[in-house]
């Protein structure tokens, strides 16, 4: 019996050394704490985050192997880690009233590794803006096209803003912004667009914090093609204009531009609308007699083309008599010779009007004026490219 009992005990010694060594061998490796401590800013389950400046996610006796950080739709949120792989931090801004997750991975010197994950939702705004832009959406346009933005909101936070339009070109060039005032943001290239050009602009306003407290509620995606070179070239002095199509002239048409006192701007204009057919009358643009009444009003001017924001149009004219080619007659505009109605599509006015399309460029010279305003319309060409990126 004693030696039963010796026996016995013996084995259980011999089993619990070798329990030992197998949790030395792999059960203590299973169960070793990582040295590294990861922080997520801001603490799970936070509500009303601000969208820009509070996500960080840094970590103490490691580095960070892998930071994910996910919306709602699943879509990651791109970030930089920090050269020593100690934090790390989101490269955009967020978008509002979203819930967002956050997972991170570090290790430790040893190459253990720890996780942490973490949900937070941003805030609701109380006051927006939006833009609204200039070319449509899916449309062609000419050479002299830029991409306007005008803010519902004056920005006092214009490299935000800047920051969260990205363009692309097909094929690459370079494109740079110019703020008119806070609310207008005008961009184009170095000189006009390539023909065949596409441009594709992505908006993501939506969490961009624009002045103190209006947040942007915008997020979509607008692509536009450049046309064919059209650039037209009126001599205010010799009263023709030359159309041209890739540096080529294929037509020089007569025109009257604005008489003494009322002369045409001169500089480079972009067609920025079209009308078959408007109304024009002086009082809207400041053509006011000594009695008070407008000094013309004309309810139905054909095939007429807007160049600036003041009320420069290139137009037909069927009232000016044989003005065209032989003395300037308007207030300011461009007149090509038409029919009343604007009927008959062989008239000067009536082709051109066929042949050109928005964001076509015309370029009006030797008038006794000064260069047209940059801000004038979409005029932004009559700066040089130092002015416009500065």
């Amino acid at each position: 019996m004693l030696v039963l009992a010796v026996t016995a005990c013996g084995g259980n010694a011999a089993g619990e050394t070798e329990g030992k060594g197998r949790d030395t061998d792999s059960g203590t490796v299973r169960s070793k704490q990582s040295q590294a401590v990861v922080t997520i800013a801001p603490e799970d389950g936070a509500k009303s985050v601000d969208t820009s400046g509070t996500l960080k996610v840094g970590v103490s006796k490691g580095k960070l192997t892998r930071v994910v950080v996910k919306d709602p739709e699943g879509t990651e949120i791109p970030g930089k880690l920090s050269g020593d792989g100690t934090s790390w931090t989101p490269s955009r801004h967020l978008a509002t009233s979203t819930t967002y997750t956050v997972h991170a991975v570090a290790k430790d010197s040893e190459g253990v590794e720890t996780t942490r994950k973490s949900r937070f939702t941003t805030l609701t705004p109380k006051n927006t803006f939006t833009a609204h832009f200039t070319p449509e959406d899916g449309s062609t346009v000419g050479v002299g096209m830029p991409f306007s933005l005008r803010f519902t909101r004056g920005i006092t936070a214009p490299e935000a803003v800047e920051k969260a339009i990205e363009i692309k070109t097909e094929p690459p060039v370079e494109v740079a912004g110019h703020w008119f005032g806070n609310d207008r943001l005008d961009f184009r290239p170095e000189h006009y667009w390539k023909a065949g050009t596409k441009v594709t602009v992505r908006l993501d306003l939506d969490g961009v914090e624009g002045r103190p407290g209006v947040y942007g509620k915008q997020s979509r995606t607008v692509s536009f093609t450049i046309g064919r070179n059209q650039v037209s070239v009126v001599d205010a002095k010799k009263l023709t204009m030359k159309v041209m199509r890739d540096g080529k002239v294929i037509r020089t048409i007569p025109v009257t531009t604005g008489a003494p006192g009322t002369e045409t701007w001169n500089g480079q204009m972009v067609i920025s609308e079209k009308l078959k057919v408007t109304r024009m009358n002086g009082a809207t643009v400041g053509f006011v007699g000594a009695d008070g009444k407008s000094e013309y009003d004309i309810p139905d001017v054909p095939h007429a083309m807007r160049l600036t924001t003041s009320g420069t149009f290139l137009h037909g004219n069927y009232w000016s008599g044989d003005a065209f080619g032989n003395y300037n007659a308007s207030h300011g505009c461009i007149g090509l010779r038409d029919v009343r109605g604007g009927y008959d599509k062989n008239t000067p006015a009536a082709w051109f009007y066929n042949q050109s399309m928005i964001g076509d460029v015309v370029i009006v010279k030797n008038s006794r004026d000064r260069t047209v305003a940059p801000d004038n319309g979409l005029n932004g060409w009559n700066m040089s490219w130092e002015e416009w990126k500065a």
